[in-house]
């Protein structure tokens, strides 16, 4: 793969931004911690050092070793790393008297500048800090304020060193990405050449190289990632990729036979295993979320171990592992947190003696979709709604039965068949429906009934990182509910979730 861009990362919540306003150029960036970056960067043309939660002031700061980089390479350092290069290098960074938060506007640009070109003053920036560049350091040369900000974005003489105290990565910044445009290209002279039928073509033939005629072995799930990754491997490889297709039994409504049908269709070869009965025994009283998951997991990869030891002399384990995944594996404060398991980053037990090739490890998850496209794999197929792996047993709030699997594939087929029906799936990033451990007192014909209860939820978003709530019609959501409560016997009242992520979460296990 090409080394364009790297991003150092301080602990930036926007950090995966910078890197998708730049890919939006077409230009290849990575992200590496900045207190592990990769041992060899001549290859890099550009490197960004993203913001950070921390004060340089603090005696925990982030202090990161730039001597390799430093009037060495085109440097654009953000937020923390403007205010790094000033504090260290003879300026003064103090807490500000003002709260810098939220939308500003520039209010004087240095005519002349290569970074600023076609940057209009009054253009809004994103600030993001409580410290403030009371003084440049040695060399610097102010290039635009704002009201509050005096030092707002600098330069260094005698290198190709720019510094900027907003965010040009974040969509309030109205010429953000222009700026970063005018660094990478103009400045730094990065060719913008990353494009979905590059990356397909050089992709390929690294397969091609890597895998030679060895066997590898690919769980499909019916989503877009490891179908992206099935269609690059086939196309490398050819009848040496074997996909399996398990059946969990939390699958949607009719989802095993039709998703089959349609990988059967792409020419890929693939064997359906209808695993349900034996998931679903192994989740039998289990109730906290976690533990579901990790079952699943387990019994996942011993249902995938069976029918890959039916296979004879396969090396490789093909993953359909995207980039965000692998970003939040190795954060600059370690593995983030456990929200909830992840599935693909090291999750190959020591008894499958497979190494793992992962194609898209280094896309985010819309540039998958349009290498998919460039594919020519079925648009409708692309435009899937992510499906979590677990399946419908994390959208079954408390213990899983037969009873529970059938209401819930039930509710969510009317609910995504009504999106697709009245044009609404394709403004939706996720829906599903989510079955509460919650019976309510309801009244059918002349009786009391005594049923569950179901939660709908449609969210829009880019990445799945953060997603607000989608304002689906009132008249939709009417004529979904009368339906469901109508059609799915044990469910007498629907609730529709209004939350966002942040704070909530997509799913609600």
């Amino acid at each position: 793969m090409q080394h364009n861009v790297l991003i150092l990362d301080f602990g930036s919540q926007y950090t995966q931004l910078i890197a998708r306003r730049v890919r939006e150029l077409n230009i290849f960036c990575e992200i590496f911690p900045y207190n592990n970056p990769p041992a060899d960067i001549s290859s890099y043309k550009a490197v960004i050092l993203s913001g950070s939660p921390f004060s340089v002031r603090a005696e925990d700061a982030p202090h990161p070793d730039l001597s390799e980089i430093r009037g060495k390479k085109p440097l654009l350092a953000v937020c923390y790393g403007a205010q790094y290069l000033a504090h260290f290098n003879g300026g003064e960074v103090a807490p500000s008297n003002i709260r810098e938060y939220g939308r500003a506007n520039l209010s004087y640009i240095k005519e002349g500048e290569p970074f600023l070109e076609g940057v209009s003053e009054n253009s809004q920036v994103w600030m993001s800090h409580s410290d403030t560049i009371k003084k440049l350091p040695e060399g610097g040369v102010v290039l635009a304020s704002t009201k509050d900000v005096a030092n707002a974005a600098y330069r260094i003489e005698g290198e190709t060193t720019y510094a900027i105290q907003y965010h040009p990565e974040v969509y309030h910044s109205t010429d953000g990405t222009k700026m970063l445009e005018n660094f990478l290209v103009k400045i730094a002279g990065v060719e913008q050449s990353f494009t979905p039928n590059s990356f397909v073509e050089e992709i390929v033939a690294e397969l091609k190289t890597k895998i030679g005629n060895d066997k590898v072995v690919l769980g499909l799930s019916g989503g877009v990632d490891s179908t992206v990754a099935a269609v690059l491997l086939n196309k490398a490889i050819g009848d040496n990729l074997y996909c399996i297709f398990v059946n969990n039994g939390l699958l949607r409504k009719d989802e095993f036979a039709n998703v089959l049908d349609q990988y059967k269709g792409m020419g890929l070869n693939v064997k359906g295993v209808d695993a349900s009965e034996r998931f679903l025994s192994q989740l039998a009283g289990i109730e906290d979320p976690e533990t579901k998951r990790k079952t699943i997991g387990r019994v996942f990869i011993e249902v995938f171990d069976d029918e890959a030891h039916l296979l004879t002399d396969v090396k490789w384990l093909g993953q359909g592992t995207i980039y965000p995944d692998v970003i939040e594996s190795v954060s600059v404060k370690g593995p983030s947190a456990t929200i909830k398991s992840h599935h693909n980053v090291g999750g190959l037990p020591d008894f499958m003696k497979l190494q793992v090739v992962e194609p898209l490890r280094m896309l985010f998850k819309d540039e998958v979709r349009r290498v998919g496209r460039t594919l020519g794999i079925d648009p409708e197929l692309l435009g899937r709604h992510p499906f979590p792996g677990p399946g419908l047993s994390i959208r079954i709030l408390g213990d899983i039965t037969p009873e529970k699997v059938r209401i819930l594939q039930e509710v969510d087929y009317i609910f995504i068949q009504g999106l697709k029906n009245h044009g609404l799936y394709d403004k939706v990033w996720q829906a599903g429906a989510i079955l509460l451990p919650v019976n309510s007192v309801g009244v059918m014909g002349d009786e009391r009934t005594y049923e569950k209860v179901v939660a709908l939820r449609a969210v829009e978003s880019t990445d799945g990182m953060t997603a607000d709530w989608v304002h689906l019609p009132y008249e939709f959501l009417m004529s979904i509910s009368n339906e469901i409560i109508n059609k799915v016997k044990g469910v007498n009242r629907v609730v529709y979730d209004i939350s966002s992520k942040p704070p909530a979460t997509i799913e609600w296990e």
